[in-house]
C-alpha cells in the first residue's frame, strides 16, 4: 500500500490545506456537519484531497459507501450499484463515490440522474478537470461544487513529518529527518501531497541515517511542474501566455512559457506565439510577425532543451512590442456581417472581367495620380469604414495621415 494511503487523515483537521471549505465554520464544512448532504462535485490538482474528504464524508453518515473509478469502471458497474440502493440495507440511501468522472461518456452519466434526483444515492464525483466542460449539465445542476486547491508547502510539512513518523516507527534502525529536507520536498511537488508523499517514501528507503536536503531536491527538482497536454492545465497556461503578452508584461510571458516549454510541448508554445504577433501586436509593429517566425523556425529546427532561447526571445520581443488589435478586430466585424447575411452581392466591376456580361466600369488604381482613385470596393449593403479602424500607434497612425492625405488630393483633383 502506498504511503498516502496508510497515512489518509480520518478528519477534516488532519487534512493539508483546503481551509477555504475545511476550516470550522466554512460554508461546505457546515453544509457536511449539519447532517445535510447533498450530491457534490468536487474539482482541483491531483493530490489535493478530493478522495480524502469523501473518505472521511462516508465514516460520518449512516449509509451504505460505495466507490467507482471511472477510468476503469463501465456501465454495468455503475447499474450493479445502483441496483442496491433498492434493498433493506440501503433504506437510509447510499453514498457513491466517483472518481475521475470525467472519463464517463454522457450515457453512463445520464444514468446517475433518476437516483440522484429522488435520493435514492447521493453522488459525490471527483475530477481533475472543468467539470463545466467535462460533466453532463443534467448532472452537475443537481450537485453542489467545490473547487480543491494546490496544498501550500507549509500546509504540507505537517503531514510529511508524520509521514515521515509512521515510516521510522516501522524501521528497526531510526532514521533522521530535517526541516530543510521536509521543505524541499513541500516546495518541489506543486502542491500534490501524493507525489510529496511518494517522493518522501523513495526518500526514506534510499537512505541509510538520515534523510539528506541534497537528495530530496535531487528527486523533487522536476515534481512542481504539472502539465497535461489534454487537459485544463494546458490551455491555462497558453492563455496566461497570451494574456500576459497583451498586458505587456515581459516577467510573466517568460514564466509561462518556461512552464510550457519545461512540460515538453514545443509545438504549442511555437503555435501560440505566431498567434499573438498576428492577433495582439499585428499593425502597431507588422515586423514582429516576421520576426516571430524567425525565432519559431530556430526552435523547431533545434529542438528542446535550446528551443528555449529563441522562443524566449520571441516572448520578451512580443510582451515590449506596442500592440494592436485593429485587424484583428476588422475580419471579426466582417465575419458577423456574412453571418447576418450581408455581402452577398459584389460590384460588378469587381467581377472576373472574363465572363461574357463583364462590367467594364473598373478603375486601374495604377493609372491615376498617387495610385489611387475613390471607388466602392464593398458590397452595396456593408458601410464603408464600418469595418476597420486604424490603431492608436505610431505605424497605424502614419498610415491614417498618409490615406487622409491622398484622398484629399483625390478629391480635389476631381
Amino acid at each position: 500500500m502506498p504511503l498516502a494511503d496508510k497515512v489518509r487523515p480520518n478528519s477534516f483537521d488532519e487534512v493539508a490545506g483546503q481551509k477555504h471549505l475545511l476550516s470550522p465554520g466554512a460554508p461546505f464544512r457546515r453544509i457536511i456537519e449539519s447532517g445535510h448532504l447533498p450530491s457534490l462535485v468536487f474539482h482541483g490538482p491531483p493530490g489535493t484531497g478530493k478522495t480524502t474528504v469523501a473518505d472521511i464524508i462516508a465514516k460520518n453518515y449512516n449509509k451504505e459507501f460505495y466507490r467507482l473509478n471511472a477510468t476503469v469502471a463501465s456501465l454495468s458497474d455503475v447499474k450493479d450499484i445502483l441496483s442496491l440502493s433498492r434493498t433493506v440495507t440501503s433504506a437510509d440511501g447510499i453514498i457513491l463515490y466517483i472518481d475521475e468522472i470525467q472519463y464517463f461518456n454522457k450515457k453512463q452519466q445520464q444514468s446517475l440522474l433518476e437516483y440522484v434526483e429522488d435520493g435514492r444515492v447521493t453522488l459525490i464525483s471527483s475530477t481533475t478537470e472543468n467539470p463545466f466542460f467535462s460533466l453532463y449539465p443534467a448532472l452537475l445542476s443537481r450537485s453542489s461544487v467545490f473547487e480543491f486547491k494546490p496544498v501550500e508547502p507549509a500546509d504540507m510539512v505537517p503531514v510529511l513529518r508524520r509521514a515521515f513518523d509512521y515510516c521510522n516507527s516501522s524501521e528497526p534502525q531510526k532514521k533522521t529527518c530535517g526541516d530543510e529536507t521536509l521543505a524541499y520536498i513541500a516546495q518541489g511537488c506543486g502542491g500534490d501531497v501524493r507525489k510529496a508523499l511518494g517522493t518522501l517514501e523513495n526518500l526514506f528507503y534510499s537512505c541509510d541515517g538520515e534523510l539528506l536536503p541534497e537528495l530530496a531536491k535531487e528527486l523533487s527538482q522536476r515534481s512542481a511542474i504539472r502539465f497535461d497536454r489534454d487537459g485544463n492545465e494546458h490551455y491555462d497556461l497558453l492563455s496566461a501566455l497570451q494574456k500576459s503578452v497583451r498586458g505587456s508584461d515581459p516577467d510573466a510571458a517568460v514564466f509561462y512559457l518556461a512552464r510550457i516549454l519545461e512540460g515538453g510541448d514545443l509545438i504549442s508554445a511555437c503555435r501560440r506565439l505566431m498567434i499573438m504577433a498576428c492577433e495582439d501586436i499585428g499593425l502597431a509593429y507588422p515586423m514582429c510577425i516576421p520576426i516571430v517566425k524567425a525565432c519559431v523556425d530556430i526552435a523547431v529546427s533545434v529542438g528542446l532543451p535550446e528551443a528555449s532561447l529563441p522562443l524566449s526571445d520571441a516572448a520578451v520581443l512580443l510582451a515590449t512590442a506596442p500592440k494592436s488589435n485593429s485587424a484583428y478586430i476588422a475580419y471579426d466585424k466582417a465575419v458577423s456581417a456574412i453571418n447576418s447575411g450581408k455581402g452577398t452581392e459584389i460590384p460588378s466591376y469587381l467581377r472576373d472581367t472574363h465572363r461574357p456580361d463583364a462590367d467594364t466600369g473598373y478603375k486601374y488604381p495604377h493609372s491615376f495620380p498617387n495610385h489611387y482613385v475613390a471607388q466602392r470596393y464593398l458590397p452595396p449593403d456593408i458601410p464603408g469604414g464600418s469595418l476597420y479602424t486604424f490603431g492608436d500607434n505610431k505605424t497605424e497612425r502614419t498610415a491614417k495621415d498618409y490615406w487622409d492625405l491622398i484622398k484629399g488630393i483625390s478629391k480635389k483633383d476631381n
